[in-house]
Formats: C-alpha cells, structure tokens, sequence
C-alpha cells in the first residue's frame, strides 16, 4: 500500500508534503509532485499537510481519481527508485496524462 497524489495538485505543487516526508519519496515533476509507492512507508505525515486535499491513501482514492495511481506509478518508468528526491531536484517531465491536462486554476 501507499499514498499517492491526485489531480489537485496539478500545477499547484505547493511542496508541503516534500518537507513532511520522512523518507524523502516525493518527487518533484514539470507540472506536479509524484509519490514513489515503493519507497513510500505509509507513515501519512505528508497528507494533512497539502493545502489542496490532493494525497490518498491507495485504499481511499476516491473513484474519479483512481487512475492516479497508475500516474504516480508510471511516472517512475524508466527512473526507478531512485532512493530519494532530494538529490534528484525537478525530473524534466510528468506523466503524458498530466502534460496534457489544460493548465489549472486559471
């Protein structure tokens, strides 16, 4: 299991969570911040934290969001586990799902 984070986000990127997280597994695309679920350890530190209520836990997700944990998922393709976001900074690139969403909030 792990938490991961919805469209909410989507060029909003508020990084609260990021500082929240113990084990550094949130990472940081062109548009959105994507949850790496196999270093995630369901501490749920980073989800009280996001001002727009984008993070589940994978077993709450609600309907019309499931997809996103295929996002967050395969988002990583090609990355891996790269054992923390910190040293990677921005990754130059986000799911193709994400790069085709209109922009939000405008």
């Amino acid at each position: 299991m792990a938490y991961i984070i919805g469209e909410a986000c989507v060029d909003v990127k508020d990084r609260a969570c990021v500082d929240e997280c113990p084990v550094d597994c949130i990472y940081e695309g062109n548009r959105m911040l994507y949850i790496q679920t196999d270093e995630c350890v369901d501490c749920g530190a980073c989800e009280p934290v996001c001002p727009v209520e984008a993070i589940y836990y994978e077993d709450d997700i609600p309907e019309d969001q499931k997809h996103y944990f295929d996002i967050n998922v395969e988002f990583f393709d090609g990355i891996g586990s790269p054992g923390g976001a910190a040293k990677m900074g921005v990754i130059d690139k986000d799911h193709p799902t994400v790069a085709a969403l209109p922009p939000q909030g405008e």
